[in-house]
């Protein structure tokens, strides 16, 4: 006899007797999916350009993806914002960017509703919907879509993942991390990589292992049970890091330059399709060296960086293969609606020349060549965080005119991939409508024929943005119904209408063509100055490419374009328009915890985000640890901020008390005390003190002196000639007694986690500016003292 079942919503449809014997049990029915319902996997792939993927003209291996393609849909007209967290926030949800309050990452949030980087519960994401029909929800990998002051263990864990409807995660939070030694969460919990690069490890195999897993997990016990997975890789966004067997299957072939490359691109992608015929491939941008006068050291350099890419590119395409390849071989591939994505177009943070550090861009430091030919041998390995110059970049963008953070196509532009053999006839197909990332979710809900939900968890929501693409898969003519888009991105501007687009690009149509400098404020009377000047338009139907302003010809078409643009605009929370960039991620935020100026750090902890800890750039401060020395001595990290691409270490090696400060991997300083710690329980600290001003501009924070101290007394000093001026890292943090992940110092100094073999009680971190030599009686008096009050 079958199970009688009721709607939890319902009320019990047994009988109650006095007794089980004249009783009839029934249960509240689980929560199914409907019969047949396809899983739903998005794969999305980082700061990989229109002309990137193997399937789209690059002559970049990408089998499994141009296989997808193969099986389903390739699509040459899929919008983004130019810009990650953004773009992600629509891919998830459907709403547009500024919508999601993200019109900007997380961590260049401001305090205004369209880009406080807080995205509304009212936003309901398409977790939270297929969780309510009966799906299981897994992400995996990049998220960065929880404000930036959020991501700490104090939380809030609302916006975290399993806040907004996966039931397991497990991946980085922020917007990027060390492919080698990544800053991994499980759940909600910080944990450290299974094993060491030095045993095989990269953060694309692990990912496509923990995929596979989690789908298992479920299947074997539900089989009929859909899952929805979110898999983001940290590929192709920096570092560019692949072992150097991949990148060598490149050797030579990116010798005759970004060029060369670009018009081998443009004339395959017009070959299979990808373009259309009467497309002109846009100029040769003027920020982009000219490949014929660069020295032949600098060619050597910047063709392997690009062979490290390539490389980095067709290795995920390989774990995103063996994850395809496992629903093939549960049986489940067939029936799983697949789309694959880029976020944006190819990034230029690695600036002219490309960096062996990417954050030296976030720092405004410049590069220098001689410190990547020295690193050439190494680029793709742990050692650096690196990132190729603006020829590939503009390159990986082709047919298309310039790059990320930016609203011409070749920001905007990106690949588009939805195969679902069950439910799409075509097979490798193209498709030509418009159609933009907030697209996504409405058309995996009309897929499952499935309402967007008044509300989720009590909240009403807000309406879906985005259009839904089904009636395309099968028709190749149908009618486009996303018909407008508006963009913007650091004060870039740009509309789609109709096959119309207008563009208002800042700080101009290049970085060398410009009146201002990128990142400059723009006034409410510089704008008024853009809308009368500024904006260009473009008929996409003659000139997919935007390779011709024909705005003079066109009058009354852009003025129609810029008042649609504002009216758009006042529609999704788009003002106020804010053009800076770097500066905005120093910005003040609101914070859990009360404004202090001491912070105390315990052992056994998980680590402390920058953006939650103290402010330790451009200020005095110090560090005390009250630690235990056992006999014999001890080595190790006491206290840690940062990694390889910029921060400190306070350690103990060889017996003395040393200072190790790694200025973004352009230079690194030690300072180490005149004799050896002693044994016992003792306080030992360094302090940081200004001697100059930070030119920020340049790159250079505060100098400083170091002065180390033995309970208060005197042990050494040394100078620090310069420091960082902004930020140690997009994911960097603090953690006490060891330095995992990423190393501060190389190896010469100590390899990770280089854990401390003593005991360490607390450590204070103290910004007062009160200078340790005043303090008698240290560790009773200060370090006890100042704990316990906290």
């Amino acid at each position: 006899m079958a199970l009688k079942e009721y709607k939890p919503s319902q009320a019990f449809n047994g009988v109650i007797g006095r007794t089980f014997d004249v009783s009839e049990p029934s249960w509240p029915s689980p929560n199914r999916a409907k019969e047949g319902v396809p899983n739903v996997l998005f794969i999305v792939i980082d700061d990989t350009g229109y002309g990137h993927l193997g399937c789209y003209g690059s002559p970049i291996n990408t089998p499994n993806i141009d296989a997808l393609a193969a099986d389903g849909l390739r699509y040459t007209n899929m919008h983004t914002t130019s810009l990650c967290s953004p773009s992600r926030s629509c891919f998830i949800n459907g709403r547009n960017h500024h919508s999601n309050g993200m019109n900007c990452i997380t961590e260049g949030a401001t305090g205004f509703p369209g880009g406080n980087g807080m995205i509304p519960f009212e936003n309901g994401f398409i977790s939270e919907i297929l969780q309510q029909n009966g799906y299981n929800t897994y992400a995996i990998g990049k998220w960065h879509l929880t404000p930036a002051n959020q991501v700490s263990a104090a939380g809030p864990y609302d916006r975290w993942p399993l806040g907004r409807g996966f039931e397991r995660y497990y991946g980085w939070l922020g917007g990027d991390t060390h492919q080698y030694y990544p800053e991994l969460v499980r759940d909600n919990t910080q944990v450290e990589p299974e094993y060491g690069p030095e045993d095989g490890y990269h953060v694309n195999i692990d990912l496509a292992e923990k995929a596979k897993a989690m789908i298992a997990d479920a299947k074997q016990v539900a089989p009929n049970k859909p899952f929805f997975m979110y898999f983001c890789t940290g590929a192709a966004h920096a570092p560019h890091h692949v072992p150097a067997e991949w990148a060598d299957k490149y050797k030579g072939v990116f010798d005759d330059g970004w060029d060369a490359y670009r018009e081998r691109v443009f004339k395959k992608q017009k070959e299979i399709g990808v373009i259309p015929k009467n497309t002109k491939l846009s100029r040769h941008d003027p920020d982009v060296q000219d490949w014929e006068k660069l020295s032949a050291d600098e060619r050597k350099l910047y063709a392997r960086m690009m062979e490290v890419f390539a490389g980095f590119l067709e290795h995920t395409d390989h774990y995103i293969g063996e994850l395809l390849a496992f629903l093939k071989d549960i049986g489940e591939y067939e029936n799983t609606l697949i789309m694959l994505v880029s976020d944006n177009g190819s990034s230029a943070e690695g600036g002219a020349t490309g960096s062996v550090n990417e954050n030296k861009f976030f720092n405004n430091v410049p590069d220098s060549l001689e410190q990547n030919l020295a690193a050439i041998e190494d680029i793709g390995g742990p050692k650096y965080f690196n990132h190729f110059p603006w020829g590939w970049t503009h390159a990986g963008n082709t047919p298309y005119r310039r790059w990320k953070r930016e609203t011409y196509r070749g920001g905007v532009s990106d690949p588009f991939i939805v195969t679902w053999p069950k439910g799409i006839k075509a097979k490798g197909e193209i498709r030509t409508q418009f159609c933009h990332g907030i697209d996504m979710v409405p058309t995996v809900l009309d897929c499952l024929e499935i309402d967007p939900p008044e509300a989720i968890r009590g909240i009403t929501q807000s309406p879906i943005e985005g259009f839904s693409l089904k009636s395309t898969f099968d028709d190749k003519d149908a009618e486009a119904v996303h018909r407008t888009q508006y963009f913007e991105m650091f004060g870039h501007r740009s509309i789609y209408h109709d096959g119309w687009r207008a563009v208002c690009p800042w700080p101009g149509d290049s970085f060398t063509e410009a009146e201002h400098e990128f990142g400059e404020m723009i006034s409410n009377d510089m704008l008024t100055e853009l809308d009368a000047k500024g904006w260009e338009l473009f008929d996409l139907t003659e000139d997919p490419a935007e390779t011709t302003n024909v705005a003079k010809d066109n009058p009354a078409k852009l003025i129609e374009m810029i008042g649609l643009w504002y009216s758009e605009a006042g529609k999704y929370k788009v003002f106020p328009i804010d053009s800076r960039t770097t500066i905005r991620l120093a910005e003040e935020r609101p914070q859990i915890a009360a404004a202090r100026d001491k912070y105390v750090y315990y052992p056994g902890t998980q680590t402390v985000p920058s953006s939650v800890g103290p402010r330790l750039l451009n200020v005095a401060h110090s560090v005390s640890v009250h630690v235990t020395i056992p006999k014999g001595g001890a080595e190790g990290a006491l206290f840690t901020v940062g990694g390889n691409d910029g921060g400190f270490c306070l350690y103990i090696k060889d017996g003395k008390l040393t200072y190790g400060y790694n200025y973004v991997a352009d230079q690194r300083f030690t300072i180490r005390s005149d004799d050896k710690v002693p044994e016992g329980d003792h306080v030992l600290s360094f302090e940081f003190e200004p001697t100059g001003e930070a030119d920020v501009a340049k790159g250079k924070g505060t100098p400083g002196n170091i002065s180390l101290f033995f309970d208060g007394e005197a042990a050494g000093e040394g100078e620090l000639p310069v420091t960082i001026p902004i930020q140690f890292g997009l994911a960097a943090s603090s953690i006490v007694g060891c330095d995992n992940g990423s190393p501060v110092m190389l190896e010469d100094e100590y390899k990770p986690p280089f854990t401390f073999t003593g005991q360490i009680h607390k450590v204070l971190v103290d910004i007062t500016g009160e200078s340790l030599e005043d303090k008698e009686h240290l560790i009773e008096a200060y370090l006890k003292a100042a704990m316990a009050r906290q």
